[in-house]
């Protein structure tokens, strides 16, 4: 028979802390007193991480009264946070019965379920604190995604972070606070007090569902304010709230949560967006871009490799003002290239950037369709090229089931070579996130060297991971340690695999029949003071042609990401049916439109003119900012009806479009070669 526990304490006996919160104590006496005990504590571990995030970010803040508000709204997440983690325990104690909380064994299993509940609120507290370093937000679409592909997240945390050491202080944390509440004798006081009868369970369960209907199913994070400052709005938010708000609203319908035309409308002021080509020959009415785009001149059959960089903003290279010297072969390449200086990223995920360069769509709310069911067969610059007799690939160190890539990629006729498609001896050296860029770049020779011999001019879209954190990488390439120079250690030695490449390539036979594309999936940072900080968009757009076959010089259009692919297959000079959003900007019929760029996060929509910035957000709102690109401050101005069109013609269209299977690609002329 299981051992009987006499109750422990009485008020007379109570400890000298227990007895300084006496009317605490009182309070747990109670079998539910045990949910009180933790939501207390949950609540006091959500105020502590609001406060701690607040001073993580004191320079970036505005120090308004926005901030109480901040609070407040935080406070109300934080009860319907609490609502929902604590519901299983509510449930639980509905139903067990009283002998449980009498025995040596039943107080056990309750007191070890009290330190996991502990333990669980600290961890969540401290990768609170680790994802707000990384991206200046609480838990959003990224971490839903890290939660999905862990063996590279715990591998970059455990290479980035003193794990265990982390770990360490989570469980020794956890421990003095389940301690402390025991020396105040709060655990004590609601064991012996846990065995009501069951028919007196039913009024605090009740109440206790009703705080969660109130609460925990009626409170959104649509109902939040607009804060001035991105940051102030981030601490109104709960952690474990937003990441379960992240999951359920992956994917977002345009035509419920943002400003709408009718169709008719939206489709009828699209085609004059995208160029008069597209003007003179879409009709509004059939809803489908196809269209033709002649050749300015002779086919230019050369091959194409797109070295698409992890995180490399515009802001790290010397030509746009840094002085540290971190792109010394990117640097020394521009005079001999093509350079497009006012290229801007469409998100701040790599999938984002992926689909831009790839797809040549805006970037609709929610995820990207890299990472969407049913995303294969649809038009893409890899189609468009392999019509016209190309090999293409897509070549990443890592492994590409992360992000959905290898779906993805190889659902739209890519042939794939990732990680686990070399072998061990092709692997120098490697993190969480995959081989070093200079194996990547080897394994890309190759690639080439198979593609040329077999006769075929060759597309390849390469995807670097160096420049990522924990920003590792082989020692003695570069003047900088691996690791411990971070984010500068991640870009120059990224410059310097780059420049290695270029060097060995040029002793390949294919070398001067080649178009090299230095491009960036995103930019470094993506936190700002305003809602989409333009600034943390800004991207380099590099293209070299050994052989002479294009010309040098720079591009100062402003343009987007989805631009890339009709402006490369136009140097190419290629004759091609298109449905691409972006222009051509050497296209000299496109010469009269103004430059523009689309960039977004998973729900604001933004339009960006130079000097304007328009954003669509949820619940049908929108806003028009005046943006100085200097001061890179961001002020409110009064809506213009015509932006406010053009910004919502191109969302809404691109997510018709795509919900009605509108951008499949072409029958491939020639079949993929493997």
């Amino acid at each position: 028979m299981s051992r009987v526990i006499p109750p422990s304490s009485s008020p007379k006996t109570l400890t000298r802390p227990a007895r300084s919160f006496r009317h605490v104590g009182r309070l747990l006496e109670a079998r539910f007193g045990g949910v009180l005990l933790l939501g207390g504590l949950a609540l006091g571990i959500f105020f502590s991480t609001r406060v701690g995030l607040l001073l993580f970010s004191t320079s970036a803040q505005s120090w308004t009264p926005a901030l109480l508000a901040a609070f407040g709204w935080g406070f109300l997440y934080d009860i319907g946070a609490t609502a929902w983690i604590l519901l299983p325990a509510v449930l639980l104690l509905a139903v067990l019965p009283r002998r449980l909380f009498q025995t040596l064994a039943g107080r056990g299993v309750v007191q070890a379920a009290l330190l996991a509940v502990i333990g669980g609120l600290v961890f969540t507290a401290v990768a609170e604190f680790i994802f707000w370093e990384e991206f200046g937000a609480r838990f959003n679409f990224i971490a839903v995604d890290y939660l999905v592909y862990t063996t590279e997240v715990i591998g970059n945390i455990r290479e980035s972070y003193p794990l265990p050491l982390i770990l360490g202080g989570v469980v020794a944390l956890a421990i003095g606070l389940h301690v402390l509440l025991a020396r105040l004798g709060w655990i004590a006081r609601w064991l012996d007090s846990a065995d009501e009868p069951w028919r007196e369970r039913l009024r605090p369960t009740a109440v206790w569902l009703v705080v969660l209907l109130v609460l925990g199913l009626g409170l959104s994070e649509r109902d939040l304010p607009e804060f001035a400052n991105t940051y102030t709005r981030e601490l109104a938010k709960n952690g474990p709230w937003s990441f379960l708000a992240a999951f359920r609203a992956s994917e977002l319908d345009y035509a419920q949560f943002y400003p709408t035309l009718s169709d008719a409308e939206a489709f009828a002021a699209l085609p004059s967006l995208l160029g008069p080509r597209v003007l003179a020959s879409v009709d509004p009415a059939k809803r489908d871009l196809l269209h033709a785009v002649p050749a300015r001149g002779p086919a230019r059959r050369l091959n194409v490799i797109q070295i698409t960089v992890e995180s490399l903003s515009a802001s790290f290279l010397a030509r746009y003002g840094n002085s540290k010297g971190l792109t010394p072969r990117l640097d020394a390449l521009m005079p001999r290239a093509l350079v497009f200086d006012q290229l801007f990223a469409t998100g701040n995920r790599t999938d984002r950037g992926m689909e831009a360069l790839t797809l040549s769509i805006p970037p609709t709310p929610g995820r990207s369709l890299v990472k969407r069911p049913d995303n294969a067969g649809l038009f893409t610059l890899g189609s468009v090229l392999r019509r016209a007799g190309y090999a293409t690939a897509f070549i990443y160190g890592g492994f590409g089931y992360f992000d959905n890539m290898n779906a993805f990629f190889g659902g739209n006729g890519y042939r794939i070579v990732d990680r686990t498609a070399v072998g061990e001896g092709d692997i120098t050296f490697a993190n969480a996130w995959g081989a070093c860029d200079e194996d990547l770049l080897r394994w890309t020779l190759r690639e080439a060297d198979r593609d040329h011999a077999a006769g075929q001019p060759f597309f390849h879209f390469v995807m670097t991971t160096s420049n990522h954190r924990p920003f590792t990488f082989p020692d003695g390439r570069i003047d900088l340690p691996s690791k411990s120079s971070g984010r500068a250690g991640g870009v120059k030695y990224t410059d310097h695999a780059i420049g290695a490449f270029l060097d060995e390539a040029a002793k390949h036979p294919w070398f001067n029949d080649t178009v090299f594309v230095i491009v960036a999936d995103h930019c470094a940072a993506s936190a700002g003071r305003a809602s989409l900080p333009v600034e943390n968009y800004h991207i380099p757009l590099i293209i070299y042609a050994p052989g002479g076959q294009l010309p040098t010089g720079q591009v100062e259009t402003l343009m987007s990401q989805i631009d890339y692919a009709p402006t490369l297959l136009g140097l190419l000079n290629l004759d091609y049916q298109s449905r691409f959003f972006g222009r051509d900007v050497l296209e000299p019929t496109n010469a009269s439109l103004p430059g523009r760029a689309l960039v977004a996060n998973y729900q604001k929509l933004g339009l960006y003119t130079g000097d304007r910035l328009s954003v669509l957000q949820p619940l049908r709102a929108h806003a028009l900012y005046a943006y100085n690109p200097v001061t890179r401050d961001s002020k409110p101005v009064t809506e213009a009806p015509d932006m406010l069109r053009d910004t919502i013609t191109y969302y809404q269209t691109a997510g018709w479009l795509i919900r009605h299977g509108r951008q499949n690609q072409l029958p491939d002329a020639h079949p993929q070669v493997h």
